[in-house]
């Protein structure tokens, strides 16, 4: 594969979704899939800038009805990709994930969502996932469960079943658990990690600020699903765009005067976008 420039791209294959969490804002977007030809157009200019391709901004991947050849076809352009998915459609996708695990980097199981939806069973869907999660990592990727409902000062999770979801992976997993940063390592190739819950930049009521910085256009870009490409995975409404990748070659679009500014402002700790200025999520970066 040819060396891209290290970002990460957030590809949202679609922006449909099978639960309607209570963590998460959904999107007013008119619900909408990419094509396949618009997903190897995507590949096509996404290819030499970006290294990694990240199924998630909004919407469930797992829905897509060509999730098959869009995995594919990433393989073919030399992709690894990343999944992030709510877990409820993993024994339904499995032999398809299984089928092309030479694609697939990691996939992110968001096991706080069952509870977020407010109905399922936990211990079948904890059984489906944590089935799903072995035969991965045996395979040869990396498996991660997520548990980022803890509280935090802008926000309450629904988090009353974690404990029930860590004891479920205490017996499955009963090996030593290494602490990370970000939780544990609690096999090969298997993790656990916490986080707490964000408000979402369009949804945020906080006030703006002018100093801070993001990974954002430096580390990580996003494509929403209709090819608009914006700066980050949170821009979950597309406020923020900078081009259409199914019009425009992505190093056209990285070049135009929005991106410049943001990516300025970034690099001398300044916040060019009024979206950014509200963002609670990139304070994480101001360390940079």
């Amino acid at each position: 594969m040819k060396k891209g420039r290290g970002l990460r791209a957030y590809v949202e294959i679609s922006n449909v979704c099978n639960l309607n969490c209570s963590f998460c804002p959904g999107t007013k977007r008119a619900p909408r899939v990419m094509s396949r030809s618009e997903f190897r157009l995507s590949c096509e200019r996404l290819y030499g800038i970006a290294d990694e391709l990240l199924f998630h901004v909004m919407g469930e991947p797992l829905c897509h009805p060509e999730l098959d050849d869009l995995l594919k076809i990433a393989g073919e352009y030399g992709f690894k990709v990343s999944i992030t998915t709510n877990g409820t459609l993993l024994d339904a996708k499995k032999d398809l994930l299984f089928d092309n695990v030479n694609v697939i980097k990691r996939v992110s199981i968001s096991l706080h969502s069952l509870e977020g939806n407010g109905k399922g069973d936990m211990d079948k869907y904890l059984s489906s996932a944590v089935s799903f999660a072995k035969r991965l990592a045996s395979l040869g990727s990396f498996a991660v469960f997520r548990l980022w409902n803890l509280d935090s000062e802008s926000a309450l999770g629904k988090n009353s079943e974690n404990g029930k979801i860590e004891s479920y992976l205490k017996e499955a997993y009963p090996g030593e658990w290494t602490k990370r940063y970000s939780g544990y390592r609690i096999a090969e190739r298997t993790f656990l990690e916490y986080d707490g819950v964000f408000i979402w930049p369009s949804e945020s009521e906080l006030a703006p600020e002018d100093e801070g910085s993001c990974h954002a256009l430096r580390h990580q870009i996003a494509v929403l699903a209709d090819g608009t490409v914006v700066p980050c995975c949170l821009d979950s409404e597309g406020q923020m765009p900078l081009g259409n990748i199914f019009d425009t070659p992505l190093s056209d679009i990285l070049k135009s005067e929005t991106a410049v500014l943001m990516q300025k402002g970034f690099e001398e700790g300044r916040l060019y976008h009024p979206l950014c200025k509200k963002c609670s999520f990139r304070h994480r970066f101001n360390k940079e």
